[in-house]
């Protein structure tokens, strides 16, 4: 049987990791989780310590993409089959990991958990946030010619080719996860989306808001724009 590593990227989120992480244990209990401890300046890493996951804590922090780098080289070193990225603010439901899973065990390098293509989703956007995702759709649809609901999801399942690929190049800037899709696609990755069912953050804050938000969503067009012509597109080697 495939051996699964959840990643769990945390940055001061002591409120909200020790119901993930009993849920995860109660719902996922053959998965190994490794809370990567983004620098926090709270008891996130006790915390998960004694909510039964592994900690690897940074000294300083690094975002979201440095600490799935982490989660990643970390997998290479102990030898998983699969990384799954769950957040640590309670939004992805653990149950819904196997969706994600069981599409790696059909072939698939990457499955992308999409908050937008569930018909019961209730998931709440707000408005500057909304036109973003919407302008980042179309673009990575130009770019890598294929169509994506959720391009900045952060519940995704990795195969282990592509987890030792993204050890090494996974981007660090904020919203790497857009870049990783398209860096996925590039490189002949096979990707695909997974309806799931996002629910609200269960306690903390999100780490940007309005205009922070704004200023990340611009910066991540024009790097998108600016590097595809760098890129071609190519097909990976099987087996």
């Amino acid at each position: 049987m495939a051996t699964t590593l959840i990643v769990i990227p945390a940055f001061n989120e002591q409120e909200s990791l020790p119901a993930v992480l009993d849920e995860l244990r109660r719902t996922l209990p053959d998965c190994d989780a490794l809370v990567v401890d983004d620098g926090s300046a709270d008891s996130t890493a006790a915390v998960a310590r004694r909510h039964g996951a592994v900690v690897a804590s940074l000294p300083f922090n690094l975002g979201i993409g440095g600490a799935l780098r982490t989660g990643f080289r970390y997998a290479v070193l102990h030898g998983y089959d699969r990384v799954v990225q769950l957040d640590a603010d309670g939004q992805h439901d653990p149950a819904e990991v196997k969706l994600l899973t069981a599409t790696l065990d059909d072939g698939v390098d990457m499955a992308i958990g999409s908050r937008f293509t569930a018909r019961e989703s209730t998931y709440d956007v707000g408005r500057v946030r909304f036109g973003a995702m919407r302008l980042l759709r179309l673009a990575v649809l130009v770019l890598s010619g294929q169509r994506f609901t959720d391009t900045s999801s952060g519940f995704r399942a990795f195969s282990a080719p592509l987890v030792r690929f993204f050890a090494d190049t996974y981007p660090q800037e904020y919203m790497e996860s857009v870049e990783a899709l398209l860096l996925a696609c590039y490189e002949g990755f096979k990707v695909v989306e997974v309806p799931v069912l996002m629910r609200q953050r269960s306690a903390g804050v999100p780490s940007a808001r309005n205009i922070r938000l704004l200023y990340h969503y611009l910066r991540l067009l024009i790097v998108m724009v600016t590097t595809a012509p760098l890129r071609s597109k190519r097909p990976r080697a099987t087996g």
